[in-house]
């Protein structure tokens, strides 16, 4: 069937099917993405992801500014999750490099870029409610990201691109009783999660309304390339700071929530939503550790101003909080990356839509794309 935009299609007298766009400015597509979507009455066929309205050239400008020049147009990859954007690219240079960040340094990585996904996760959660029909949740997502924002700002002085990891350590140590700040804060979190279920995640009305929708088998999820909470929420037990450990994460112990089906059928909408939940506990563990092991010492790797690796390639990857973010470099010995490429778990999410999205209802393809957690300007770089 050709999907042409704005084509009312008259398959015989009691059946219409007509093309709509939702998109590329919609409420629920968190971002400049547009679903060429072909429906018969409330019944979707297909929707088909068209991608490509935020291409900002991102990739490119990596191979035309030296490599400390690069860190600032890294948070633009993801603005929810820019520490984790900052962490992959300095990974994958001091790979090239060959030099590794300090211990310290290390460590508040991972308490940053932890704090990181506990705001993200719930800009996801909360803006999954909303897009459902509960306005309520997102008053109180918003508020916890803000008391994190509070904190991040006091790190390093922004609150939304960081521009604080640097090739080698991070830019900045944490400030005299700031630790004590993030474990209030956190004792106040793992409190709040309970009151959080109670609101939203077991709400009777939500669970009815994600529970066996967008199911996505654990053999889907992995032909597709999915990665982070979509990949967990099929049932796979994969994440990168466990199962390929970089900086401080292998002295972490943590959990990795994976769906179970607990309300429904496992790798539903209702499952991708609580896994994210889960995570937040998760995250505020691995904090919690990091802090009480915090070692002394530098922050910040001795590395030449201008940075000049060997020719060769490396690859850094973290796991950011919509999954596995992936940086390839190749060096020919100038000042410059040769190439430059980034994986995205949002990009990677895409590619599953149309398969799933054939004979839902159309206010399910909502509730899919808000489970998906896809941020736009992963998706297009």
């Amino acid at each position: 069937m050709n999907l042409d935009r704005h084509i009312l299609r008259r398959t015989d007298g009691s059946d219409e099917e007509i093309v709509v766009n939702f998109g590329p400015q919609h409420p629920s597509t968190h971002g400049v993405i547009n679903f060429v979507t072909q429906t018969n009455g409330e019944v979707i066929r297909r929707s088909v992801p068209e991608i490509g309205y935020l291409h900002r050239g991102l990739e490119k400008i990596g191979e035309l500014v030296a490599y400390p020049g690069y860190m600032p147009f890294t948070d633009r990859i993801d603005y929810l999750a820019a520490m984790f954007a900052n962490e992959g690219y300095a990974v994958a240079v001091e790979r090239l490099l060959g030099i590794e960040a300090p211990p310290r340094a290390q460590y508040i990585r991972a308490i940053s870029c932890e704090l990181c996904r506990i705001a993200s996760h719930f800009i996801s959660i909360g803006t999954m409610a909303q897009d459902i029909g509960a306005a309520t949740p997102l008053t109180h997502a918003l508020r916890e990201r803000e008391s994190i924002n509070d904190l991040l700002e006091e790190l390093c002085g922004a609150r939304l691109t960081f521009n604080f990891h640097r090739i080698g350590g991070v830019a900045f140590d944490v400030p005299a009783g700031w630790n004590d700040k993030v474990l209030r804060f956190l004792d106040h979190l793992d409190s709040y999660i309970q009151e959080w279920d109670r609101l939203i995640t077991f709400n009777k009305i939500f669970v009815k309304r994600l529970a066996n929708v967008g199911v996505i088998t654990r053999e889907k999820a992995i032909d597709y390339g999915l990665v982070g909470p979509n990949l967990r929420g099929s049932g796979v037990k994969f994440d990168i700071r466990r199962d390929m450990p970089y900086g401080a994460y292998r002295d972490f112990e943590f959990e990795i929530p994976v769906g179970t089906g607990k309300v429904g059928t496992v790798g539903d909408c209702w499952d991708r939503f609580f896994v994210r939940v889960q995570e937040v506990v998760e995250s505020s563990k691995i904090i919690r550790q990091a802090i009480a092991s915090l070692p002394e010492g530098d922050i910040q790797a001795k590395v030449a101003r201008k940075l000049k690796p060997e020719a060769g390639e490396a690859v850094g990857q973290v796991e950011s909080a919509r999954g596995e973010m992936l940086y390839y470099l190749v060096s020919d010995g100038t000042e410059k990356a040769y190439r430059m490429r980034v994986r995205t778990g949002s990009f990677m999410a895409m590619g599953i839509i149309e398969e799933i999205s054939q004979g839902i209802m159309v206010a399910d393809l909502i509730a899919i794309i808000a489970s998906l957690d896809v941020v736009a300007p992963e998706v297009d770089r």
